[in-house]
């Protein structure tokens, strides 16, 4: 919290104002059971002690939180205006980070008790707020790297043909749980044509032999998020078009991460690896950025892409996950958490890259 404070200031801010979310329990470890329509914020200003703003109903279960030493608790009940105990916290004519996730009615709420103060998006304002983790932070997506390789390399020894997609999907969610995840965010199952679709929602097709079945999973272990992308064939003999995109991909995503070092700017990882992909000819086919980055969100700062020119910083870590889709026909992605070191970086995930065969 001091920190973020001390950062609000370096931005030009007043402070910031914390609604409940990824960045609310980042900060002071507070998750209410329930988002409602009562105001719950924290506010951290430089120099003064953070306070947090929550209903009186749910001050029992604010107390519990584990940062809640290191601040104070501001209440108010049903009946009374909620903004009247934020206002005292702020400055009249302050310019506030506000986080992504605060609710319109609670922002409109604050311009209007405080009609000469500025708002602005806690991303567009401190963008690398949760981007570089500490060492406990990074045992943690370590940890959740390798529940989901687990998951993996039993998925690959179920039954992929004359099987729908949905119940790859529910097999790998399944495998999430069984090696620790507490939430599965995700398990894109996209075979044959619809592996073409980078976000396809598993459905009820049936995987046939021949098919080429992209695996997307994630999800949260201990807090902190996995995610992770390879591309199996079913079948035996691989075509050799489809043996010629996975090849593309996995040099487009292992020279990606050879160019991960501290001082590299983000959009260079996407440059080097869209490239590989559109010397190959397959450029207009890769039609999202390489990465993103993971913490306790699976999405967050920084991301891969061209025009962030962000630099690397030992302890940021993010996915490579270039990928070719051929519309009508197959896709192919390979993903994996990369974390920055002190001279390059470091993979979460260990799985073979090369294309596997089930049955």
């Amino acid at each position: 919290m001091d920190r973020a404070a001390g950062d609000a200031t370096a931005a030009g801010l007043a402070g910031l104002v914390i609604a409940p979310g990824p960045d609310l329990e980042y900060l002071c470890g507070y998750r209410p059971t329930a988002i409602t329509e009562r105001l719950t914020a924290l506010v951290l200003t430089a120099g003064r002690e953070p306070a947090l703003v929550v209903p009186k109903l749910e001050r029992p279960d604010a107390e519990k939180a584990p940062g809640v030493p290191g601040l104070r608790l501001v209440d108010w009940s049903d009946g009374e205006d909620p903004y009247a105990s934020a206002v005292p916290l702020l400055d009249a004519g302050g310019r506030y980070g506000v986080s992504d996730s605060a609710w319109a009615m609670h922002l409109l709420g604050l311009q209007s008790a405080l009609p000469r103060s500025g708002w602005t998006s806690l991303t567009a304002a401190l963008p690398m707020l949760r981007a570089v983790k500490d060492t406990d932070e990074l045992e943690r997506l370590a940890a959740a790297g390798g529940a989901a390789d687990a998951a993996y390399r039993r998925i690959l020894e179920v039954d992929f043909a004359g099987r729908r997609e949905s119940d790859v999907a529910a097999d790998l969610s399944a495998l999430l749980i069984h090696y620790g995840h507490s939430q599965v965010d995700f398990t894109v199952v996209g075979s044959g044509p619809n592996g073409a679709d980078p976000h396809h929602e598993a459905d009820e097709r049936v995987i046939r032999t021949g098919d080429t079945v992209v695996l997307d999973f994630g999800g949260l272990k201990d807090g902190y998020g996995s995610d992770t992308t390879r591309t199996v064939y079913v079948g035996t003999e691989v075509p050799a078009e489809v043996q010629e995109v996975h090849d593309v991909v996995r040099r487009a995503q292992q020279l990606a991460f050879e160019a991960v070092r501290p001082g590299v700017e983000c959009q260079e990882i996407d440059r080097v690896a869209r490239q590989v992909i559109t010397e190959a000819g397959y450029g207009e086919y890769f039609i999202h950025r390489t990465g993103h980055g993971i913490g306790i969100t699976t999405h967050e700062p920084p991301y891969m892409v061209e025009g962030e020119r962000q630099r690397l910083v030992p302890g940021m870590c993010f996915s490579i996950e270039p990928g070719i889709y051929l519309p009508g026909r197959f896709g192919v992605r390979i993903e994996d958490i990369v974390t920055v070191t002190d001279r390059a970086g470091r993979r979460f995930n260990n799985t073979p890259h090369e294309l596997q065969c089930v049955s």
